[in-house]
């Protein structure tokens, strides 16, 4: 959700192809980028925002995984896109990433699995 903007304008021009589209809920009035995130974190359990997020992808019938530069790691991929990441290729769901998968050593074999289509920023390669 830190880049909730960005997968916004995604949004608009997916749409605008003709793709249907299921966004992530942001919490109001929380700043994604605080250090502290006690606050976001209870809001988002308040709120079952990962369960609802979770049955958006059981409703889809593929994922865009929007992986841009966070800090210093190039096409960042977090904990929450991970995990939906996981239940999507559980769900047979396809799974797009928008940038190269990144060098994250922990988790680099499993998003590997995944057998994601990296779609460089292409747009025009979701079908």
């Amino acid at each position: 959700m830190k880049f909730n903007d960005k997968m916004t304008e995604l949004q608009k021009k997916l749409e605008a192809a003709g793709h249907q589209i299921n966004m992530p809920i942001a919490v109001p009035g929380v700043d994604y980028w605080a250090q502290d995130g006690a606050h976001r974190i209870e809001a988002k359990k308040g709120l079952r925002l990962v369960e609802k997020h979770l049955d958006k992808i059981t409703e889809s019938d593929a994922i865009l995984v929007a992986n841009y530069t966070k800090g210093e790691v190039e096409n960042y991929i977090g904990a929450n896109t991970f995990l939906e990441m996981g239940y999507a290729k559980y769900k047979g769901k396809k799974i797009f990433v928008l940038n190269p998968l990144p060098d994250h050593k922990y988790i680099h074999e499993e998003l590997a699995s995944f057998e994601g289509t990296v779609i460089d920023g292409d747009l025009t390669k979701i079908a």
